[in-house]
């Protein structure tokens, strides 16, 4: 391509990006976007990325998804221009803020990406880089939406990369940004992210299921019609303009409902759900026709009772509202119908933080986002000093789905599904929490364990003399009350933990070690200890001392651990070689890593290992990790550490991939099914004499004639574990047999 095409080309997809904006109802301020446009143009000149294309392209991508799939304005689309400029070029914040004022330039700021943890550790960068997004979040919640339609992007053309980087940055936008997108109510961004992942980490299961949904198409679309003809009746005479239309689960969703049922793509009943959205001019009578809707469908349908949710008068903390319910179809399957009027069906796929403050001004979307807002603001104000036990503790809150319970005064307090009557009183306020030593729910006198269920009514009890234990730790569930808790801790054990930390600075220093991250983390891990605090405070309260055995070999210690806490503390980690030698590559000898690992093995030296939370097995998708001991980890892909791994080590994640060796691995299933006199001895018949496999354990309970087996076969590759749950499968009472982790 000349210079002129690749010129006419930039330029088309900028005008893309301006049609959009002009369609928009945002006040047009076209003047300032051409400008910004230009200047990154001129600041990314000559500069390409790792496709091959003009690097512009991508800034004129991500400020397209942020105004066209998002719904942002003109500030968010400059920021969104510009977000690279500070990152790659010479330019600088001010030189941004002298041409586009303070607020682009501020967007600008938190948009630009941090060159490594503020706690010196490579390997809590992106745990660190993620605090930072937050905190400029609650400032400003663009900063945050403008970043996911710049992962959005670089999700979409991920397959230039390398493919441990693939496996780095899929991981980290599934652990991450897809519940982040969730719980923003950007829903058809987090579905695109968990699709876009899954099918860089399971290439090959997604194009089944791909391939799957395309073949039942035909089928699904007959079903879909004979089920919806009755209810498109009643809606024409009821008078309404709506569309109806079958909502088809992602790729992602429908494998994991395979994964976790343990169920082929077959057997996946709820496929597609049916989607009522309706035309209203009133919002104030949006309610009363879902409900109306509501009761001409279960005129025709026998409903499922237990699974009506009702999202109108009760909104999820995402803003998302919408009358579901499940009935039976005429087929015999269950089929959920959403019910939405346009508005809500709006703010559910694009997320009310698009319309926040920036196009419908004060009102009820504002507040809950606030309050949402409020809470990563307090976790942020006390975060953990350890990056990664950061992440992890705001996970909790990411993830979570909610419950809603109800204060004596009838205050409506929304919580993380599973929170206790101790979240609520931190829920309430730290003083509250800290003192509180009961808890009446439904006034029934109930402990601080006590778990919540939806429209509970609680009441705290407290008392002067309680103060808070570190125990409660494992009663809390969500992350803004064990933020509360962990402060309050601090506060009462800050004088030990600082005598501990002298009792380590003098250690160390007279042990010539330096004390780096690592070398605590090390000290950590031997003591079984998951925080720093924790260790300070267990040395300054003489829990555990530093004398003796630590510095000596002994029963109690491995000598090649101390060594290697002494090795690190001096510099020579294997971990800034690894990032030096630079990006790994996929080779087809067993299992290895160009120019930094050849994996051995049969040999005496054999240099990696299989992880023990996952067990994979050759055929599975796998990746590796360099551990503390210079070993790879070899992972499944779908372990739930291995996905903490890619969110928060990534320099150290290896590509790998597996050839034939001879060797037989150890596989576990679980079978369930009904009881009846024999089938023991027939599955125990199959497996050891019909397919002459070792069988190695074996563990069967029975419950009002249901059975559960547990057992462990010796075999090659994850074909014969399929092909012997097929069989399995085909015994006379035999209901489901699946491969488990363990």
């Amino acid at each position: 391509m000349t210079p002129q095409e690749e010129d006419q080309m930039i330029n088309a997809e900028f005008q893309s990006l301006l049609q959009g904006y002009l369609k928009s109802n945002h006040r047009k301020k076209v003047e300032i976007i051409e400008r910004a446009f230009k200047f990154a143009k001129k600041a990314h000149g000559g500069i390409r990325r790792r496709s091959g294309e003009p690097y512009i392209l991508h800034p004129i991508a991500v400020a397209k998804i942020a105004s066209q799939e998002i719904g942002l304005g003109s500030t968010s689309i400059c920021a969104a221009l510009l977000h690279d400029v500070v990152e790659d070029t010479d330019y600088t914040v001010d030189d941004i803020e002298q041409n586009f004022g303070p607020k682009i330039a501020e967007l600008v700021s938190g948009l630009t990406k941090i060159s490594g943890g503020i706690f010196g550790d490579r390997a809590s960068a992106q745990a660190e880089n993620f605090r930072k997004l937050l905190l400029t979040m609650s400032q400003d919640i663009r900063v945050v939406l403008i970043k996911m339609a710049d992962r959005l992007h670089n999700m979409r053309t991920l397959g230039s990369m390398a493919p441990n980087k693939q496996y780095k940055i899929a991981g980290e936008t599934l652990y991450i940004y897809a519940p982040l997108a969730h719980r923003l109510g950007l829903f058809s961004i987090k579905t695109e992210l968990e699709d876009l992942s899954f099918k860089y980490e399971h290439p090959s299961t997604y194009a089944n299921i791909e391939r799957m949904i395309c073949e039942s198409e035909e089928c699904r679309k007959n079903v879909y019609e004979n089920f919806s003809a009755p209810i498109l009746k009643e809606l024409d005479q009821m008078g309404l303009q709506y569309e109806a239309k079958a909502r088809v689960k992602s790729v992602y969703s429908i494998w994991r409902k395979m994964e976790t049922k343990g169920i082929p793509f077959e057997e996946v009943y709820d496929l597609y759900a049916m989607r009522i959205i309706f035309k209203c001019p009133d919002p104030a009578q949006e309610k009363n026709i879902c409900w109306n809707i509501y009761s001409r469908i279960t005129d025709i349908y026998r409903l499922h009772p237990e699974r009506t949710r009702d999202w109108i008068s009760n909104p999820k903390a995402n803003g998302y509202r919408a009358l579901h319910l499940t009935v039976m179809g005429p087929d015999g399957n269950w089929v959920e119908v959403q019910i939405r009027s346009e508005r809500m069906d709006e703010v559910a796929e694009k997320g009310f933080a698009a319309h926040w403050k920036y196009k419908i001004g004060e009102g009820e979307e504002e507040t809950e986002l606030k309050a949402w807002l409020g809470t990563i603001k307090d976790i942020l104000e006390n975060p953990n000093p350890n990056a990664i036990d950061f992440l992890g503790t705001l996970k909790l809150n990411l993830f979570a789905t909610e419950i809603s319970v109800f204060t004596p005064k009838g205050e409506l307090i929304t919580l993380p599904a599973g929170s206790t009557a101790l979240d609520m009183a931190f829920e309430l306020h730290s003083q509250i929490g800290t003192k509180c030593i009961a808890a009446k729910v439904n006034h029934k006198l109930v402990p601080l364990s006590y778990k919540l269920n939806s429209g509970d009514q609680v009441e705290i009890l407290t008392s002067q003399s309680q103060t808070p234990k570190p125990e409660w730790i494992n009663l809390l569930n969500s992350a803004k009350a064990r933020s509360r808790l962990q402060s309050a801790l601090r506060k009462q054990q800050t004088p030990m933990i600082e005598k501990g930390k002298e009792i380590l600075a003098k250690f160390l220093d007279d042990a010539e070690v330096k004390a780096t991250n690592e070398v605590i983390t090390k000290l950590m891990a031997f003591y079984h200890i998951t925080s720093r605090e924790t260790l300070y405070y267990k040395l300054g309260a003489e829990e555990i001392t530093l004398e003796g055995y630590v510095l000596k070999d002994s029963p109690k210690t491995s000598p090649g651990l101390l060594k290697k806490i002494f090795r690190i503390g001096t510099g020579t980690s294997r971990n800034k070689t690894a990032s030096a030698q630079g990006p790994n590559i996929i080779t087809p000898e067993h299992i290895n890593t160009k120019e930094i690992y050849q994996l051995r093995f049969n040999s005496e030296e054999q240099n990696f290992v299989f992880a023990e939370c996952c067990h994979p097995i050759p055929g599975d998708d796998v990746m590796g990790f360099i551990n503390d001991d210079d070993r790879v980890e070899v992972h499944s892909l779908n372990c739930e550490h291995a996905q903490i791994l890619k969110a928060t080590y990534g320099p150290r994640i290896v590509a790998t991939h597996w050839q034939h060796i001879q060797k037989t691995f150890l596989a576990h299933l679980k079978i369930e099914g009904v009881d009846r006199h024999g089938i023991l001895q027939e599955l125990t018949q199959m497996i050891s004499t019909q397919l002459n496999m070792d069988l190695r354990s074996l563990h069967i309970d029975t419950d009002n004639e249901v059975f559960h087996c547990r057992l462990t076969v010796l075999l090659r590759d994850n074909s014969v574990a399929t092909d012997l749950c097929k069989k399995i499968k085909k015994i006379s009472g035999v209901q489901k047999a699946v491969r488990v982790k363990d």
